[in-house]
């Protein structure tokens, strides 16, 4: 009987502990960082990493560029050495202020409706100018114009009048 008893306190003693280092052991997941870009100015803080891999790959198809354009970048390594928060290179400052001109385009000229969703109002994006190229001058986009590679339009429509009810 004692031997039946020291086997049932050695099961329980051995589960106990299991139990409590189980438990040490354990790290629930970390919450998920609510803003884990850092700088952002024009783009939402809490934009996902998706939405803001889409208009950055937008950027790139848009303007025929790659992320060292804007983005400071040391090594050799692609895959390391991004300092995205860095503001060292003008072309940045530059897309900060074509995003808000374009966003004023859009809402001045385009949004019919007043709509407040950012996401629904997009006539007007990069790639209506720049069409692939960098850096679209008066002369370059003449050129395209004339050769055929861009087309003419016509002016957009002036805003319809304020609904007076």
């Amino acid at each position: 009987m004692l031997a039946t008893n020291k086997k049932k306190m050695s099961v329980i003693l051995f589960l106990a502990a299991f139990t409590l280092f189980g438990m040490a052991a354990y790290n629930p997941p970390k919450a998920p960082r609510q803003n884990e870009f850092k700088n952002l100015q024009v783009l939402p803080k809490d934009i996902s990493k998706e939405a803001l891999d889409k208009v950055m790959h937008n950027f790139n198809d848009a303007l025929g560029v790659k992320c060292m354009f804007c983005h400071v970048h040391t090594g050799d390594d692609w895959r390391q050495g991004w300092e995205f928060d860095k503001d060292d290179k003008d072309e940045k400052g530059i897309a900060r202020l074509m995003l808000k001109m374009t966003a004023g385009i859009n809402s001045t000229y385009f949004n019919f409706d007043n709509s407040t969703k950012t996401d629904t109002i997009h006539v007007v994006s990069c790639i209506t100018c720049h069409r692939g190229i960098a850096h679209p001058d008066a002369k370059g986009i003449a050129d395209q114009m004339q050769s055929g590679g861009m087309k003419q339009m016509a002016p957009p429509p002036p805003p319809p009048a304020p609904n007076k009810n």
